[in-house]
Order: structure tokens, then sequence, then C-alpha cells
């Protein structure tokens, strides 16, 4: 047989971390789609993290991976340090291993998924390899051309279906054809006036991409994206949208959709301008006219990664090295970011930075082209290719009207490879595509910033709508994870001579949360400076990275100590998650640092430059919210505390002889007493004084009011003066406030418990409700007469009525939030509370309140919008012998 030609070689190392299995998904992922492999790419990712996962976690060595393409499609090599350990074996007379065990799950997806795979042993190594076929898909064409033969021509389904979708001005689907209800089985009044967003998956990067929204205002667009279908899977399909009017002018889109396969049904070929003179006579020499696109290729991709990650493969074909990357230059130009890569782990080195000017002489300088002929005699010479493996690389500069934009590098493995001949043919390329490369990502920039824009609104609205400090942490923490940072810790500062505490962490894997929390508890906290911008902190990193170390040693046997209990899993997990770049931004509000804002990348991540601006921005926000939380807060528990002050201490005096049940509810948020008041207190020798009042008004106004007329009443009382003379006295005091002075309506009543069982009470209604009472045989009648209110006239002449509570009855006093209780022009009143009371025969005074109570909360929907209190005083029946 003749043996594969190989094309392309990958190779990474990942230790034996729970965090690997992740990044050798995203090494195998990135690596087949830098190659244009995309068809077996998830079926590699699967195949990879399954054999990874049997290294780094069963096997608990570090793996091996080589990826290898061939001309006929890509193998795979995963290979562990552990070569003892056994491979299920699965014979005709044995049960097939069920999918669910652990052990040997990776080859028997090797035996469902690849074309071909096997098992290699060495003294040293174990190998497992897969091979992954290309399929035979020919592309559709995307301009006009000859005549075509019959196998040349794209392939598509027997009977070809275009879905045909309108969408109305607003959004939502006006009609849907057969070929859609079998291409994503949803009947027409499934979907009909729903909105596409609702099933359609779009593939959009936050702020850096156009919307379904967007593309559906553009006259004419057209790309792929999926459908969730009815069965809850999504079918990738490609889509023409044509956005038209009717003879009414509403405007309306019309999307023609086919399954991504068959685009070349829909895809229009490329508008291009009729080649001149110099093109043609070029074109008919053979030579190609436009050096962008012969070095880049056609199509060129439309977004800056494409184009990017199309850059450096085709500069590492160029002058046929193992790795290439390409860096652009921040805003300053001081600094260079890592932007794309191949053959290295991209993983960890996306968004590295390093400095435009790294020495003196041309070799230590972004801005001219460098050869390198072997790195190995100048340690440090590139950092980016530090502990890769590359020995020789050539650095050239992307330039756009003489000022840097960035940097081209191509390395080797071998030494020696490069010479000032090849610098030269990368500098013509780098030259060719800088210009390309400048306005992409002008483009990227621009719409990065108007979603960063639209972010920052939406934070700035929710950190509006709340003022409690707890939630307002837990939103700052949730709007950073995981748009900005994989993690995040909120510290807060409550004054100058206090020390940081540790306030809010999340993860954007919550079983990462307390783990990270456990290690930021044990590290000391960022200083609070307020210099603003965003500082590196390397704290949290170290420590994790110190603690994961000493796990694993003692786990080896190398240790003073036993192995902990917790195992080495979870230390080391906890170091891969905050391994990477950790920033602290100042919150600082009002002049004074109030906390930090802390935020993470996990192992050996950087923040982008833009994503960091984007986050001192949010915490500027996120810090004035976080202060006026807190200010609400204080003054809310001064408020209430001076509010609790007014009720009476608890509990309530307990009357011989004499059951008592108080209700209360204020009206308004945070109130805890406002117009209506209540009292029951000792006065002498066995006598008590109740009293129930309605100031004018609510809110704290009406509960100063409160205050002075519940501390007079006991005042008066204990004074010894009878029940009208206590109620001219306060009246007076009312009167004293001047402009203050709130209208009032008071019951004010004193209680004597009877020997015989019965108890004598003496009222004064002034203006209120009148008190009810309940009689054992059902009958309600009022117990005392109306007289004037207090706070209106300066003489009062009011007297006392006596009232003798047998064994079973009850007295009921209440405020009219009880009795003027509405929904619409209904009203509970009088009559309906004396209806209510007639039920409540036989009951205990708690009974009675509580069905009082239940009786007004059912009589209307809307919660209540006044004060409300209940007193109900009963005589208990003597117990039978």
């Amino acid at each position: 047989m003749r043996r594969p030609v190989i094309t392309a070689r990958a190779a990474a190392t990942f230790e034996p971390v729970g965090r690997s299995v992740a990044t050798a998904r995203a090494f195998v992922r990135d690596t087949l789609q830098g190659w244009g492999c995309a068809d077996i790419v998830d079926d590699a990712v699967v195949l990879t993290s399954e054999l990874v996962t049997n290294a780094v976690v069963h096997a608990g060595t570090a793996a091996d991976v080589l990826c290898l393409r061939n001309d006929a499609g890509v193998r795979i090599s995963v290979a562990d340090r552990y070569p003892e350990r056994e491979i299920p074996l699965q014979n005709a007379g044995q049960v097939v291993v069920h999918p669910d065990r652990e052990g040997g799950r990776g080859l028997l997806l090797c035996g469902a998924l690849a074309a071909r795979w096997g098992v290699e042993y060495t003294a040293a190594q174990k190998h497992v390899w897969f091979q992954l076929d290309l399929p035979e898909r020919p592309a559709g064409t995307r301009s006009a051309g000859p005549a075509l033969p019959v196998d040349a021509l794209p392939v598509a389904d027997t009977r070809v279906r275009v879905a045909v979708i309108q969408i109305d001005r607003g959004g939502c689907i006006s009609f849907w054809n057969e070929d859609a209800q079998d291409l994503f089985a949803y009947d027409p009044e499934q979907v009909i006036g729903k909105p596409l967003t609702d099933f359609a998956a779009w593939p959009h990067t936050p702020g850096t991409g156009t919307g379904i929204a967007e593309a559906l205002q553009l006259s004419r667009w057209e790309g792929s994206y999926g459908i969730r279908g009815a069965d809850g899977r999504v079918v990738p399909v490609y889509a023409s949208h044509l956005r038209v009017r009717d003879a009414d002018g509403e405007a309306s889109t019309v999307c023609l959709l086919v399954r991504d396969h068959e685009r070349a049904i829909l895809q229009s070929p490329p508008r291009t301008p009729a080649p001149d003179s110099a093109t043609q006579a070029a074109q008919a020499e053979g030579r190609p006219s436009d050096p962008f696109e012969v070095f880049i290729g056609s199509p060129a991709p439309d977004d800056l990664d494409g184009l990017l990650q199309r850059t450096v493969e085709r500069a590492r074909d160029m002058l046929d090295g193992d790795a290439a990357y390409l860096l652009l230059a921040t805003d300053d130009e001081t600094e260079l970011e890592v932007r794309a890569s191949t053959g290295l782990p991209s993983a960890r080195q996306r968004f590295a930075r390093v400095p435009v000017e790294a020495g003196s002489g041309r070799y230590g300088s972004a801005r001219m082209p460098a050869v390198h002929e072997d790195l190995t005699a100048v340690p440090g010479a590139v950092p980016l290719l530090s502990g890769t493996g590359m020995r020789s690389v050539v650095t050239v500069p992307l330039k756009v009207e003489g000022r840097l934009t960035g940097s081209l590098g191509v390395a080797a493995e071998s030494a020696g490879r490069y010479t000032n001949e090849e610098a030269l043919r990368l500098q013509f390329a780098a030259d060719r595509i800088a210009l390309a490369v400048e306005r992409a990502r002008l483009t990227e920039l621009e719409k990065l910033r108007r979603g960063s824009l639209s972010f920052l609104v939406e934070a700035s609205d929710l950190l509006a709508g709340t003022l409690d400090r707890d939630q307002t942490l837990a939103l700052m923490a949730q709007m950073t994870v995981p748009t900005l940072a994989t993690w995040c810790a909120v510290y807060t500062v409550a004054d100058q001579a206090s020390e940081p505490e540790l306030s809010y962490v999340l993860h954007e894997d919550e079983d990462r949360i307390d783990g990270l929390k456990t290690l930021l508890m044990k590290v000391d906290p960022p200083e609070p400076v307020p210099t603003p911008g965003a500082r590196v902190w390397t704290a949290p990193s170290d420590a994790a990275h110190d603690a994961a170390l000493r796990t694993s040693m003692r786990s080896l046997g190398l240790g003073n100590s036993a192995r902990p209990s917790t195992g080495p899993g979870t230390t080391l997990a906890t170091a891969s998650a905050v391994g990477g770049e950790t920033v602290v931004l100042p919150l600082v509000a009002r002049n004074r640092v109030i906390g930090m804002l802390t935020l993470g990348k996990p192992t050996e991540e950087h923040f982008r430059q833009e994503i960091l601006e984007l986050a001192e921005d949010l915490s500027r926000r996120a810090a004035l919210a976080l202060d006026n939380a807190r200010l609400y807060s204080e003054r809310t528990a001064i408020s209430q505390s001076l509010q609790r002050s007014l009720l009476p201490p608890e509990p309530l005096p307990a009357v011989p002889g004499v059951e008592v049940e108080v209700i209360y509810r204020a009206a308004g948020e945070g109130n805890e007493v406002g117009g209506d008041f209540y009292d029951l207190f000792p006065i002498h020798d066995g006598a008590y004084g109740f009293a129930i009042g309605d100031v004018c008004g609510t809110g704290p106004e009406a509960a100063a009011v409160t205050g002075l007329a519940r501390h007079a009443l006991r005042l008066l009382a204990r004074e010894g003066l009878g029940g009208p003379a206590v109620l001219e006295r306060l009246n007076a005091a009312i009167l004293d406030e001047g402009a203050r002075s709130r209208f009032l309506t008071l019951l004010y009543g004193e209680l004597w418990p009877q020997d015989d069982g019965s108890a004598l009470l003496k009222v004064v209604c002034a203006g209120h409700p009148l008190p009810l009472r309940l009689r054992q045989d059902g009958s309600v009648e009022p117990a005392a007469e109306p007289q004037p209110l207090l706070g209106v006239m300066e003489d009062l002449e009011l007297y006392e009525q006596t009232v003798t509570l047998d064994p079973g009855d009850v007295l009921l006093c209440v405020t009219d939030g009880v009795t003027e209780r509405r929904e619409g022009t209904r009203m509970l009143g009088d009559d309906g509370l004396t209806d209510v009371l007639t039920t409540c025969t036989g009951l205990t005074a708690g009974a009675v309140a509580t069905r009082v109570l239940r009786a007004v909360e059912r009589f209307a929907a809307e919660p209540a919008s006044d004060d409300m209190a209940i007193l109900a005083l009963r005589v208990p029946e003597p117990q039978a012998s």
C-alpha cells in the first residue's frame, strides 16, 4: 500500500491536571480548523477529549498529542507514560462494555467514529491513535462558468428543499412554506407570529458581530447560521435574505434557506470590477494580478480572526516552517498582542503581550526584520517561543503608512533554517496584507466599541435598579463573568482604617467557586490604592501553584506530611483556574476607595487591552452603585431603628383574666410604623390602659405624631388623670406642634379585671371608628359613642363611657385602614366589619384578629394602601370543673 504523504504536523504536551482536557480540545479544534478540516473537527475533539482524559485523569501522567495531516485525512495520536494500563478486550462471547463506564470508553468511541485506530506500546509510553478521513464533498461554484460533467456538479439531496420564510417589520414570521416545514419539522401554526430569533442559532460574538436583528434590516444579506428544529437539534443552513416592500409600502424580509452543504444553490458569485488592461495582460501571461490574493488566497476571509489565521498558515507554508504567529500593536504602539498562531498552543499564547522595544539593536525591536538562527544561543530573545522547542525564527513588521501595526513571525524546530533571503520574502508578504489587516482590525475595534457601549448601558441600568448591597455585589460579578473574565472576586473596604474584606467570588464553573474562595481567603488582599487602571496581581496564581506543588509532592510521598483528605484534584483544578493573568481595578466613589474588583483568567491566558478598558469603565459605574447601596442601607437601618422605637415594647404586658391580641400593618416600603398606632400598658393597682389611634397621613411625618401620642398617653395616665383629661392634654400638645401638627383619631380606654371573671372598661372615642362588642349569643353592637377628634379645636368637652365585658365577650377596636378597605367602588365599611365579627363567636382573641385581617386582605386584590391596626380584647369563659 502507498504510504500517506504527511502535509502538516502539530504537537503539544499537556500536564496531568483536569484543565488539560479542555486545553487539549481547544488545541485540536484550532489545529484542524487552521488546516481547513472543519468537517471532522467535532469527531476529533470528542475522541481527543476521551483519550486525554484517560491519560491525565485516570493514568495520572502527561499526555502528548500529535496531529498529522495527510492526503487522505487526519491522524491524531495521544500518548501517556503509563504503558501497563490494560486495554478492554471485547471478544464475541463477552458482554459489550457499557458506554457509561469510565474505563475503555475512549477506545469504544474510536471504534465507533474513526476510520482506523490502534494502540502501540513502547517501553515508556502507550500510543492510542485514530484516523479520520475527510469527506469527499465537491464545493459549489461561486461564479458562472462553462458546462461541467455530471460528476463535477455539487451534491444535493434527491429533492432539493428551499425554505421560504417571510419576516415582517417587527421581526416575526409571517409565512412558512412546505419546504420549511419539511426541513425543520414545524407546522406553520407553530411558528407564524413568533420572532425568528426564537428559532435561529446565530453565530454571534457579543460586541464583534452582526446580530440577526441587524441582518434582517439590511437590503441584502447572505451567509450561514442555524435553525433549531422541533427536535431541539440545530440544522446548519445557508441563507439569502432580500428586503422588499409591498404595494402599501410595508417592509418585510424574504429569507431563502437551504442546508449548509447545499449552499451552492443560493450562494451568489462575488461582484468584482471589470479587469483593466494591465490585469488582463498579467492574466494572459499567467501572472497573478493581485499580490494580496496570491498570498491569502480567494476568497479572503471576511472577519479579522479568519484573516489572521489564514495569514499565519500561508506564512508558515511559504517558508516551510513548523510554527507561525502574528501580533497586533496596541493603540499606543508600545506593546504587541498575540492574535493568531499555528503550530503553537494558541490557548496559552492568545492575547499575551510583548513590548515593541525589548532591547537595543535590530534584534530587540519589532520595528525591523530580524532573523534568529539559534534561539538556544540567546535565551529569552523571543519570549513567545520559550518552551515550545523552536530553534530558529524570522520576524518582520507590519506597517501602514510608516506606522507599526503588527509583527509576523515564522519559526522552525531546527537551527539555522532562515536567512535574510527568507526575511525579505516574508517582508514582501507582510507588506501585501498589512493594509487589509489594519482595515479589518479597525472594523473589529469599532464593532467592539459599539458592543462595549451597549454593555455599559445595560450594566448601568441593572446597577441603577437596586439599592441592596448584596445584590449589587452579585450583579458586579455576574456582569463580568464570563463576558470579561473567567472568574471574579470583589473586595470591599468599610473605611480607611479597615482591611479589605473578600465579599463575593464567582467562577464560570460553579464547581470551582468554593476552592477559589478558600484560596483567596488565604492570600493577603490587594492593596487598596486609588490609582486608576488595571494592575497585575500575581499573589493568587503564585499561591495556587505552590499549593498544587505541595499537594503533588505529598501524593508522591515526597513530603513530610500525609496526603490531604481532599486529594490533589481540588488544588490542581484551582491552580489551573487561577493560573492565568489576574488584574485588580480599584472601586473609587466620592474620592474614596471602597473596594477592589479582581478579574482572572485560567492557566496562561491573558486579557485583551480593550477588555481591560471596558472593565475599568464598568468598575467606575459599579463603585458608585455600591456606594449608593451602602448609603441607602445605612439610612434605612437608622430609619428602621427610629421607627421601631415608636412601637410599644415587646412583649405586651399580660392582663390577668383578659386575652389580648394586636395585629399591625404599616403602609409604604420600608415603614415599620406609620400613622396608625396602638398601645397597652399597666397604670396602677391592677388597672391597664389601652389605646388605638390614627394620625392623618402615613410615613415618617405621621410617625412623629404617633410617638408624641403614645408617650404622652402613658405619662398622663400614670399621673392619675382620667380618660377625658388625658385626651384633652394630648390635644393641647398636638396643637402646640404648629405647622407640624396632624389630625388624630383616638380610642382610649382603661381596663379593670373583676373578681367575678368579667372586665370593666371606661372608654373615650375621639373621632375614631367605634369599638364593637361581640356577645356570646353572636350579637354585635357599638361599645361607645363618637366624640370630636384631636388636633382640630382647642376646647374639647370629652366624656368617658363604661362598658362591662362578660365572660365570652369580645371588644374589637380597629383603625380606618380596616373599615375603608376598597375594591373599586365597594368598601368594607362598618357593616362589613360587623358581618365578619358575627362569625367569631367562641373564638380566642388571636383567632378573631386573624379572621378580621384575612377578611380585609381578601376583600381586594391590590395590596393595602393605608396603615392598619387591629386590637382584640376577650374575656375567656370559665373552665368547666
